[in-house]
């Protein structure tokens, strides 16, 4: 019998992803998951310690760190998307869109199973986009911190236990991330950015919320059925955090293009 990638030449492994170890790493996740509250509490504390610390200091510029910070996180999230990518339409391909959110193979099939990891590791270091913010003394909304802390919590959380759906909500963050990390890689390297770029990264992110919601919404379904492996408080915590991420990027949008457009007219 042909495994995977042998069925498909797009899943050739990397020497890197292919001396992988699923297994070390989620038993590594299931020992050490409850340290992403550890790293919420820290930069929660950093980030309004860090705005009172600066309310009385100049702002810094920081346009090069910016930039590098920036570039990295898309290459990085860009690589993500594609490899991710290309192993859901496999799944897809073969198996169909049920089996793409059932099947538990994302953490553990070629190439995405070190993509998995990744993506729930970057989520710590990702919070460093808000020191820029602190330290170039930026408006911080409650989108921002709030989606970075829960991002983190639940990532880690799901991981452990490889809960469906998760290629699905891997594979989108790693997508609108590519976006939204090269914009922010160009904004800082002071390059023009036509304004239709932004208004299609946050539809972008508001498609990813819908999704979510629905991938949420079948896991449950078919979870009663025995065959999409998750939990309900699991499901619960998935649809709470995406039904706010909806409301909270719908409501950006709304003031960011719309309400202010509609003035300027």
């Amino acid at each position: 019998m042909m495994n995977e990638s042998q069925l498909d030449p797009l899943l050739a492994e990397f020497g890197f992803e292919r001396r992988f170890d699923q297994r070390r790493a989620i038993e590594w996740m299931q020992a050490n998951w409850s340290a992403a509250f550890m790293f919420s509490a820290l930069y929660a504390a950093l980030v309004f310690g860090g705005q009172r610390y600066m309310k009385l200091r100049p702002k810094m510029h920081l346009r090069r760190p910016l930039v590098l910070w920036s570039l990295s996180l898309a290459l990085f999230s860009i690589i993500g998307a594609v490899r991710t990518g290309r192993y859901m339409f496999h799944i897809l391909s073969i198996g169909g869109f049920r089996r793409s959110i059932c099947d538990q193979s994302f953490y553990s099939g070629p190439v995405s199973r070190f993509w998995a990891y990744a993506f729930v590791l970057s989520k710590a270091p990702e919070l460093g986009d808000t020191a820029f913010i602190v330290l170039r003394k930026q408006r911080l909304l409650f989108l921002h911190w709030y989606h970075h802390i829960t991002v983190l919590l639940y990532s880690w959380y799901s991981y452990k236990d490889m809960v469906a759906g998760g290629g699905w909500f891997m594979t989108m963050n790693y997508g609108v991330h590519a976006l939204m990390y090269s914009y922010y890689a160009m904004r800082a390297a002071g390059l023009h950015v036509p304004r239709p770029f932004a208004v299609l990264i946050t539809s972008a992110q508001i498609c990813q919320m819908v999704m979510g919601l629905t991938v949420s919404t079948l896991v449950y379904r078919w979870m009663q059925q025995g065959d999409c492996p998750s939990h309900l408080d699991n499901v619960a915590w998935a649809t709470v955090m995406y039904l706010s991420y909806l409301l909270l990027f719908s409501n950006f949008f709304y003031h960011a293009y719309l309400r202010r457009h509609g003035k300027a007219d």
